[in-house]
C-alpha cells in the first residue's frame, strides 16, 4: 500500500478557497484521506477523536493562528510528533524562524504552485 494511501492530512484555514485549493492538489496526488476546518481550535477538537499524520495549516486565521495551532500540537503529547506545514502569504523571517523553533516541519508562500505543495509534503513525510 503506498504512502498516499495511508497518510491522514488535516487542512486548517479559514479561507475556504484555499481549503478548496490545497484539498483540490492533495487529491490530485492520490491522497484522499483528508479532512478540513476554519480555524485551529475547531482542528484540534476534530484531531481528538480523528488523528492525523499531518497538518497544513495558514498562518493567519481568526481565534487560533498557525502558530498557536502548532504550539498546541507540540505541547500535547498525543499530537507532538504530527507533521506540520504552515503555509502563508506572509512568509517574513521572523514567522518562519518562530515557528521552526516551535517545531515546524516545513513552510509554502502563498500563491502556491500544486507541484510545490507536492515537494514540500515530501520533504516532511516521504515520497508519494
Amino acid at each position: 500500500m503506498a504512502l498516499r494511501d495511508q497518510l491522514r492530512i488535516m487542512v486548517v484555514d479559514d479561507m475556504s478557497t484555499s481549503r478548496g485549493l490545497i484539498t483540490q492538489a492533495l487529491d490530485s496526488f492520490g491522497i484522499r484521506n483528508v479532512a478540513s476546518t476554519d480555524n485551529g481550535a475547531t482542528a484540534l477538537k476534530a484531531m481528538e477523536t480523528a488523528p492525523v499524520h499531518l497538518v497544513i495549516s495558514d498562518y493567519n486565521m481568526p481565534e487560533m493562528d498557525g502558530l498557536k495551532l502548532l504550539q498546541s500540537l507540540r505541547t500535547a503529547p498525543k499530537t507532538k510528533g504530527v507533521g506540520f506545514i504552515l503555509i502563508t502569504g506572509r512568509a517574513e523571517r521572523q514567522i518562519i524562524e518562530y515557528g521552526k523553533k516551535l517545531g515546524m516541519n516545513n513552510f509554502l508562500k502563498k500563491p502556491f504552485d500544486p507541484n510545490d505543495l507536492r515537494k514540500c509534503i515530501e520533504a516532511v513525510v516521504g515520497r508519494l
